[in-house]
C-alpha cells in the first residue's frame, strides 16, 4: 500500500456525554475569543441530542469499513477530543510504525478543512517518528462523487420529485478565509455530482453553521435564508461534510426542517458519504496514488 506502513484517520472529535460538552467546546475555540454566550448556544445544540456528537461513532464505523480494504493497521486520532491525535501517535511509535498516511475527515481546501490538519500533524509529530504524510483533498475524487451522487439520488427518490431543486450545503467560513480554493473546490464537486446524476437542472451552493461576531462577514447565503426564497421541492445535499455529525443533524435536520415545514416546502436531506463503499475505496486509492505534495498557502492559507 504505497510507501506507508499504517493509516491515521485524523478528525475533529466530539463529546460523548453531557459532561463532555463544554470542555470539548472550550478545546475547539481556545484562543479565538468566542464569547461565552455563543458557547452556551452551541452547547444547547449538543445537549438537544443528549450531549453526544454522532461524529465519533461515525469515525469508528468508517474505520471498520476501511480496515478490511487495507493491508496496514488503521489508527484514529482527533483534534479536540479523545482519542487525541498526540496519544494515538505515541501508540503508533510504540507499535513500530515508521511512515503513516493521514486521511483527514474533510474533503476540501481551506484553513479549517485542510491547513489546520497540517498544523495538527506538526503538533502531534514526534522527533523520532513516525513520519506523518497528509493525503490530498478528495472532493473531486470519482469515489467521493459517486457516493455523493448515490446519496442525492436516494433523497430524490424519497421525495418522488426528480426535478426537485438540488441545494448543496457546506460549512460557512469568514470571507477573510475564503481566498482559499475552498469555494471553488466545492463548486466543482457539486457540478460533478450533478453531472453524475444526469441532471440538466440548475443547482445551488449555500452555507450553514456560521459562528463568530455578526459584524464579521461570512460566506452567504445561509441555507435557511435560501429556503425562504424557494417555492418548489428541494433536496439538501451536505456535500461539505463526510459524515452526519452535529452540524448536519442540527442545522439541517432540525433548523432547516423547521423552516421547510413553516413554508410548506417539500424537502428531503441527502445522507453524507459516510461508509458508502465507493467512498471507503477512496482511502486506499489515495494511499496508492502519487506522493502527496503539501498544499500551497494560496490553496489553503494560514490565518
Amino acid at each position: 500500500m504505497g510507501n506507508y506502513d499504517a493509516l491515521l484517520i485524523l478528525s475533529f472529535g466530539g463529546p460523548e456525554g453531557p459532561d463532555d460538552v463544554m470542555p470539548f467546546l472550550e478545546n475547539v475555540v481556545r484562543g479565538r475569543g468566542v464569547p461565552p454566550e455563543r458557547l452556551e448556544e452551541v452547547a444547547g445544540h449538543y445537549l438537544h441530542f443528549g450531549g453526544i456528537s454522532p461524529i465519533n461513532q461515525q469515525n469508528r464505523d468508517l474505520i471498520e469499513a476501511v480496515r478490511p480494504t487495507l493491508d496496514v493497521p488503521v489508527y484514529w486520532g482527533n483534534r479536540n477530543w479523545a482519542p487525541y491525535g498526540e496519544e494515538t501517535v505515541r501508540q503508533m511509535r510504540a507499535d513500530g510504525v515508521r511512515r503513516a498516511a493521514v486521511f483527514a475527515t474533510s474533503a476540501f481546501a481551506g484553513y479549517s478543512s485542510c491547513r489546520q490538519y497540517y498544523e495538527d500533524i506538526a503538533r502531534i509529530s514526534l522527533p523520532d517518528g513516525p513520519e506523518l504524510v497528509k493525503l490530498p483533498h478528495y472532493g473531486d475524487h470519482p469515489g467521493f462523487v459517486t457516493a455523493m451522487a448515490d446519496r442525492v439520488g436516494d433523497a430524490l427518490a424519497e421525495l418522488s420529485e426528480p426535478d426537485a431543486r438540488l441545494v448543496f450545503t457546506a460549512h460557512s467560513i469568514p470571507l477573510a478565509h475564503a481566498k482559499s480554493a475552498y469555494e471553488s473546490e466545492l463548486r466543482r464537486s457539486a457540478e460533478l455530482v450533478n453531472r453524475a446524476l444526469g441532471r440538466t437542472q440548475g443547482w445551488d451552493l449555500v452555507w450553514q453553521s456560521r459562528s463568530g461576531p455578526p459584524q464579521v462577514p461570512w460566506l452567504e447565503p445561509d441555507v435557511c435564508d435560501h429556503l425562504r426564497k424557494l417555492d418548489g421541492p428541494v433536496v439538501l445535499a451536505p456535500i461539505g461534510f463526510v459524515s452526519d455529525h452535529m452540524e448536519v443533524v442540527y442545522d439541517l435536520d432540525t433548523e432547516a426542517v423547521e423552516v421547510a415545514a413553516e413554508l410548506g416546502l417539500p424537502m428531503a436531506r441527502a445522507a453524507t458519504v459516510g461508509t458508502h463503499p465507493a467512498f471507503v475505496r477512496v482511502v486506499g486509492e489515495l494511499m496508492a496514488g502519487p506522493e502527496p505534495v503539501p498544499c500551497s498557502l494560496e490553496t489553503c492559507p494560514q490565518v
